[in-house]
């Protein structure tokens, strides 16, 4: 059983920078691919960036040149920074993990850019 706790959301000015972690806990030893999503208010759940444990990146189009995923293999953690906030950023952050053939998905945080 994997559990993923994500911290960093919030409010911002658009072009602004925020900066999401999540920590993955429980009974594991080595976690694949972690990774974010979004979903915005009245929208489908969508991939913005995941990266495997051998360091494979895959990012949205609307994420490529302004966010950054990286990890942190022995904390088991991952993070997004996310340079020039627009409006249509705003959404429920949710980090994922995959462990033993299950994604595993964390409560969300939510980040509203304001423009």
């Amino acid at each position: 059983q994997v559990q993923l706790v994500e911290s960093g959301g919030g409010l911002v000015q658009a072009g602004g920078s925020l900066r999401l972690s999540c920590a993955a806990s429980g009974t594991i030893f080595i976690i694949g691919a972690m990774g974010w999503y979004r979903q915005a208010s009245g929208n489908q759940r969508e991939l913005v960036a995941v990266l495997t444990i051998g360091g494979s990146t895959n990012y949205a189009d609307s994420a490529k040149g302004r966010f950054t995923i990286s990890r942190d293999n022995a904390k088991n953690a991952v993070y997004l920074q996310m340079n020039s906030l627009k409006p249509e950023d705003t959404a429920v952050y949710y980090c994922i993990a995959d462990f033993r053939g299950t994604r595993y998905w964390g409560q969300g945080t939510q980040v509203t850019v304001s423009s």
